[in-house]
């Protein structure tokens, strides 16, 4: 057989219309840009029953575009090539996150959450965020970068934040260093430091509990947004400004000197 077209995939399972040709390579472009004889044979073969969320939400997909897309999933379901049908738990993902994943998966993109209405941009930054804890967990940086996107318009469109709520998961489910934990952490620092806030660094208090990587990010977020603006320096404050006082009072006052 000779070298093999640009476009054209191995596929694993033999059907009526497609000849056997083992492993096939990764998905290097978006599958919306894909010729029709590339999407024709992602979409024949087995099928891979995929169970989400503690509801066991039901999914049937294509696993040859399964494996097309993702490494994790060529490794848990791509091997078994004599089965007709294969099953996968993701038992621990989000349903709504998964959605979109199989959008994805078969379009080639997701929803953009400026079409959509006010009231449902927030949810749908939620169901984003959930959607790159999963592609971090399955391997599709492109999805990963899309979602990242799409959740940062969101909130910004929405005129809200991610609360501890919200940021405590990412720092669970991330490992060090990911661009997500990096704008989490961002916007705590932000809402921190801006004097129109009602957060402190208290309101952040269920995140910080074991979570060092959550308050360094912070701090150092913090240093960079300050601009190199230094307060003063704590060890040449004059008077009584460190010592423990009751009810407001003075070192001065109890010593009846009182300014």
């Amino acid at each position: 057989m000779g070298e093999l077209a640009p476009d054209t995939l191995h596929v694993y399972y033999r059907d009526f219309a497609y000849e056997p040709r083992g492993p096939f390579r990764m998905a290097s472009v978006n599958i919306a840009d894909a010729s029709a004889k590339t999407f024709a044979e992602l979409l024949s073969g087995p099928m891979v029953d995929i169970y989400v969320g503690e509801a066991k939400r039901h999914w049937a997909l294509h696993r040859n575009l399964l494996c097309h897309h993702s490494a994790y999933f060529q490794e848990h379901i791509g091997d078994d090539v004599k089965k007709k049908t294969a099953k996968l738990e993701l038992l621990d993902s989000d349903p709504a996150a998964f959605e979109l994943l199989v959008k994805w998966l078969y379009q080639g993109r997701i929803d953009d959450v400026s079409a959509m209405p006010v009231e449902k941009k927030w949810d749908y930054a939620h169901a984003c965020q959930k959607l790159y804890v999963l592609c971090d967990r399955i391997s599709l940086p492109q999805l990963k970068n899309i979602a990242i996107d799409q959740f940062r318009k969101g909130c910004n469109e929405a005129g809200l934040v991610p609360g501890p709520e919200e940021m405590k998961p990412i720092y669970e489910s991330t490992p060090p260093g990911s661009p997500f934990r990096k704008l989490v952490s961002k916007i705590a620092a932000r809402q921190i430091m801006d004097p129109e806030s009602t957060s402190d660094a208290g309101t952040y208090k269920m995140c910080f509990e074991g979570n060092a990587d959550f308050a360094i990010d912070v701090i150092n977020a913090i240093r960079q947004g300050a601009g190199g603006t230094l307060f003063e320096d704590p060890t040449e404050e004059v008077g009584c400004a460190f010592h423990e006082h009751e009810n407001g009072a003075n070192c001065h006052s109890r010593n009846g000197n009182a300014k």
